[in-house]
């Protein structure tokens, strides 16, 4: 018995293969295989193809079938596509995408990434007044989705008037496969939609933006079924009619199931060109000056409050990436780079560079103060000294995320993390060990293959999460060590900002 799991990205899409019985994952696949386009008419635009999505699924998919009967030689295709108990969706988070009652896309999708509907978010903060978007709504509405349908309704009436729902990229994939056209609460506090004190959509901003309550899907639990495989979908996928989609969350919530993270104190990280510290805290609750958003977890309930408190820090592994380029050694590899950097000891011997060179920084209140290099002296530091102190600084800007979210309650246990990017490297891992005192535990998964166990704990197949990830395979260790050196390094950077 197989479990099938999608991550909807807006590179690629992903489908991942996971036997239930042993936990593993046993095929992968994602189209395309260059980074898929991005649509940008205008300056700060950002949009997709709906349909893009639906056919680079289809592609993955029949990828990770052709990779079964492969393992599996003696199996006919059709028997394989029945051995399937379960769907999984994750998905690129914010996007808008509005359909008529056909389930005909009105307009490309506007994704995450797009930073048309600033305006529109604003002024709804100041309609609304800040104290209640942070008590109710947790978050600022920004520019998430429905500032963005804000701008659809001001911009393109014509489009609006026809609008019958809107959907988040993971909801308009699961309706085109079903049928059921609905979402989550993760997935409406996401978009800015969900009242946690009411425990319901919020009447406020609906009204505030003029909506009509009516254009948001039903809600379904995170976790059971939201509906099942249409003879047609199935046929285009070439799998079994009436398999239950029984998961959906966004990337980060779903990238914190991956790796296991569904208690307060625990955190998922990721730190690739930017870096992203997911935490969990067991109470509703925000930061006063919206450094952090504030989301549904996957596993939240009102009376069992989790919510996912999120970073996302711009200037990460784009820093170590730039310093490749222009400071190390001609031709080093990053494996190369981490032993130079080893060379120098802990606190890069006074030198600190501040990593935020990539855009404004929420964690920052939205101050775009560049990236800068301190107390570099001619006479006794080099290249190992500058190359140490960028991953340096790129860990203590984690840490002065994690303190905004211990200022909300979370008490910070354990790092888990998937071993990629930033978290190949020792000095990275050992410095942010030191410097939280947390315990960075490092697995082998990914958003599609977290996904598909998703579905297995949606369909019942799993009893908890903690069956679920019993056999998820944790390659390293790391415990804190010289936590007095890495934070009066860590004090000294700081005082720098």
């Amino acid at each position: 018995m197989y479990l099938l799991g999608y991550d909807i990205g807006s590179s690629s899409v992903k489908a991942a293969l996971v036997d239930a019985d042993s936990g593993k994952c046993v095929a992968s696949a994602f189209y395309p295989k260059t980074e898929a386009p991005i649509i940008s008419k205008k300056t700060g635009w950002a949009e997709q193809d709906p349909s893009m999505w639906l056919g680079n699924l289809k592609l993955a998919t029949e990828d990770v079938l052709h990779q079964l009967g492969e393992i599996i030689p003696h199996r006919a295709q059709l028997d394989l596509a029945d051995s399937i108990a379960a769907i999984g969706i994750s998905y690129q988070m914010h996007g808008l995408v509005c359909v008529d009652k056909e389930l005909n896309v009105l307009r490309p999708s506007i994704i995450w990434c797009d930073s048309r509907a600033v305006p529109y978010g604003q002024k709804a903060l100041e309609a609304l007044g800040k104290d209640f978007c942070l008590k109710h709504l947790l978050n600022s509405p920004g520019n998430f989705t429905a500032a963005k349908l804000a701008w659809v309704k001001e911009n393109e009436p014509e489009v609006y008037s026809r609008i019958w729902k809107i959907m988040l990229p993971g909801d308009y994939i699961a309706a085109r496969l079903t049928g059921s056209v609905c979402t989550t609460v993760s997935g409406l506090s996401e978009g800015i939609f969900w009242d946690f004190r009411k425990n319901q959509p919020s009447k406020e901003l609906l009204d505030c933006f003029g909506f009509d309550s009516t254009v948001l899907p039903q809600v379904k639990p995170t976790f059971g079924v939201q509906g099942v495989l249409t003879k047609e979908a199935a046929e285009m996928l070439g799998l079994k009619e009436g398999i239950p989609i029984t998961y959906r969350a966004g990337d980060q919530p779903n990238n914190a199931l991956s790796l296991g993270v569904f208690n307060p104190g625990e955190i998922a990280s990721t730190a690739g060109t930017s870096g992203v510290v997911y935490g969990v805290i067991g109470k509703v609750d925000y930061d006063p000056l919206s450094r952090v958003n504030t989301f549904a977890h996957v596993n939240h309930t009102a009376a069992d409050p989790r919510l996912g408190v999120l970073l996302c820090i711009n200037g990460t592994g784009i820093l170590n990436s730039w310093i490749r380029r222009n400071i190390a050694p001609a031709g080093l590899s990053y494996a190369d780079m981490n032993n130079l950097a080893a060379e120098a000891p802990i606190g890069s011997d006074g030198v600190s560079i501040l990593p935020f060179g990539n855009g404004a920084e929420r964690m920052l209140e939205n101050k775009d103060t560049g990236c800068s290099i301190h107390g570099v002296n001619f006479n006794r530091h080099g290249k190992a000294h500058l190359v140490r102190a960028a991953q340096e600084g790129i860990v203590f800007s984690f840490q002065y995320g994690i303190e905004i979210m211990e200022a909300m309650g979370l008490k910070v246990d354990t790092i888990h993390a998937g071993k990629a990017n930033m978290f190949l490297s020792p000095i990275f891992r050992d410095t942010l060990a030191g410097v939280s005192g947390a315990q960075i535990e490092l697995y082998d998964t990914d958003g599609a293959a977290g996904a598909a166990k998703g579905a297995g704990m949606g369909a019942g197949i799993y009893h908890s999460s903690r069956e679920a990830f019993a056999t998820l395979d944790r390659l390293a260790v790391i415990t804190p060590s010289h936590e007095r050196q890495y934070k009066e390094a860590y004090q000294l950077w700081k005082s720098r900002l």
